[in-house]
């Protein structure tokens, strides 16, 4: 047997092949997030919509289905049962499947996009702010 045969794909080939099923299975909006030099979590994140909470269902278990047969086999999933908010952890990808109003609500792609700025930096902002008004 080649010990090959179930390696995991890599990192952009999972991410394309996420996407590529959930554009199959008509989820709509699917926005793919390079992640790689913001966090360690994980190098692509994917979001995409579900018309409903049954078809968000739908979407995370065909979703499952092609993760395990293109060789993944610790693929975690939270929030199937309500079906507004599905997180499918593929490892080097997260997928999130929502509901076109939770989608809005949580704004995951604005969240992720706006640039990074630490607390320090911050503080040192305001302080220089403060002294030029003075």
């Amino acid at each position: 047997m080649n010990p090959d045969a179930h390696a995991e794909p890599a990192p952009d080939e999972l991410c394309a092949l996420i996407c590529a099923g959930l554009d199959d299975d008509l989820a709509q909006d699917i926005t793919q997030l390079d992640l790689a030099e913001r966090t360690s979590i994980a190098d692509y994140m994917v979001i995409a919509t579900g018309r409903s909470a049954r078809h968000v269902g739908a979407l995370a278990d065909h979703l499952s289905e092609r993760l395990k047969k293109a060789g993944l086999r610790d693929i975690r999933m939270e929030g199937k049962q309500q079906g507004d908010w599905v997180l499918v952890d593929a490892g080097h990808v997260i997928v999130h499947l929502f509901r076109a109003e939770i989608r809005t609500h949580y704004d995951l792609e604005k969240l992720w996009t706006t640039p990074y700025q630490d607390q320090n930096q911050t503080a040192a902002l305001t302080t220089d702010e403060s002294e030029t008004h003075l």
